[in-house]
């Protein structure tokens, strides 16, 4: 019993011995308003808050954001040929690569892939 409150002990100085070492060596000499201050999206949180949003930046977003969702649906697509009827499997495949290839077309006609300008 004394033994164990004796390892207990000294494993719990050597982890708060090593917390205080990691959280002194850590921490940063010089701090600044730019380097704690979050960017994100491409903007700059300290300058104005009424910047027009780039729509070319948001279409980009989408068209990633539904290539992404694309992934995600066409992968159970793939596991289950082989347990599915071939002609709904098939037919569902061409419906759903038909409407990305429309959506893909669209977008190209409009310039959204054109990524300088």
């Amino acid at each position: 019993m004394m033994l164990t409150m004796k390892y207990m002990m000294l494993i719990i100085s050597i982890t708060i011995t090593i917390s205080t070492l990691i959280i002194m060596m850590s921490k940063k000499s010089i701090i600044s308003t730019q380097k704690s201050s979050p960017f994100e999206c491409g903007f700059n949180p300290i300058s104005n808050k009424r910047l027009p949003f780039s729509i070319h930046f948001f279409m980009i977003a989408i068209i990633f954001l539904i290539f992404d969702v694309e992934i995600v649906i066409i992968m159970p697509m793939v596991m289950t040929m082989k347990f599915s009827m071939m002609k709904f499997w098939g037919l569902t495949a061409t419906i759903f690569i038909s409407i990305l290839l429309i959506g893909l077309y669209y977008e190209w006609l409009n310039g959204l892939l054109n990524w300088t300008k």
